[in-house]
């Protein structure tokens, strides 16, 4: 099966079909806003993994859909007003790339359809009533990092590096994780979690600096906006400072962190693109179920590896589902 055939079938399987009341008018030109977190360059591989899900779905840019683009760099101060500009601009679909835009998206509008991507607990956070009938104009896909997923992530890395015992979960003021979700993971395997916050980009220096000074073995680095952007540099700092650590992301490890567990980003992108066809075809984002991933992946950086100084056993490599060397 091709992927455009598989994208067509979940389409039409997976979310409840569009009532025909509402069906997309033929040659109509959508425009769906996408409100970003990060960086053009930072986030250039998931918005091509949407935009081919969309083309695959008949959704051609230029042609038949226009992508509006708002880019807050890393700055989440700038959601809300951007949030307002799609608004102002009446496009059909908001696509907002994590929970900080997609909770500006919601502030802004209860009409205009939000298809969310990569939110850990949009129940929690009151972006939907339930994932099963999100019963507002928000739906998409939870990253779902529950407590089982963050236990995981340390487990790795325990057994990865088995003589660890102190670790430092690296955050910035716009993350909503927290000390206390990792603890109580921590004490089932001996390891003391505690919160290094980065103040912004030139802050990244210090902190590291500091995790030297105070002999941290290990880091735990959250799916945090700033630190995403600034992925290639938290990987170099960690390499310069000889500072293991496990990333929320492959994107992470992909830049030269040591190891990642964790959903992949751009397969929560392109499946976005079947949310945004099936509600410019007239179905209501109050009725579609929100979707968490069925799939995490483990990968290594056997490099990253090596400029740490790190031996990491056979038997750990081959339960990885990616070692890039």
């Amino acid at each position: 099966m091709t992927r455009r055939t598989w994208l067509r079938a979940m389409a039409g399987a997976a979310i409840p079909p569009a009532r025909a009341a509402h069906a997309e008018r033929p040659g109509k030109t959508h425009r769906v806003g996408m409100l970003m977190t990060t960086t053009p360059e930072a986030a250039s591989h998931v918005v091509t993994a949407f935009a081919e899900g969309m083309r695959e779905l008949g959704h051609v840019e230029g042609q038949n859909v226009i992508l509006e683009y708002r880019w807050a760099e890393g700055h989440p101060e700038r959601f809300a007003e951007q949030a307002a500009d799609l608004v102002r601009e009446k496009v059909d679909v908001i696509v907002a790339s994590s929970q900080g835009p997609a909770l500006a998206a919601r502030r802004a509008t209860t009409t205009i359809p939000i298809v969310m991507v990569n939110v850990t607990d949009p129940v929690g956070v009151g972006l939907v009533a339930s994932l099963s009938r999100p019963a507002g104009n928000v739906t998409g896909l939870s990253q779902q990092l529950t407590a089982e997923i963050r236990a995981k992530q340390l487990q790795l890395l325990k057994e990865a590096l088995p003589k660890i015992s102190r670790v430092v979960v690296l955050r910035s003021p716009a993350t909503s994780v927290g000390l206390q979700e990792y603890e109580a993971a921590g004490q089932l395997f001996g390891l003391r979690l505690q919160i290094m916050e980065v103040r912004g980009r030139d802050d990244l220096e210090r902190a590291f600096s500091v995790l030297t000074q105070e002999h941290a073995d290990a880091l735990v680095v959250p799916a945090d906006t700033l630190l995403f952007t600034e992925r290639q540099r938290v990987a170099a700092l960690a390499r310069a400072h000889r500072l293991p650590g496990i990333y929320a992301l492959r994107e992470y490890t992909e830049a030269g962190g040591l190891m990642s567990y964790s959903a992949r980003l751009t397969e929560q992108f392109r499946r976005a693109a079947v949310y945004v066809d099936r509600i410019l075809r007239g179905a209501s984002p109050a009725t579609l179920p929100v979707e968490s991933p069925s799939q995490y992946e483990l990968v290594i950086n056997l490099t990253a590896a090596r400029s740490l100084g790190l031996t990491i056993p056979p038997s750990f490599l081959l339960r990885a589902d990616q070692v890039i060397e």
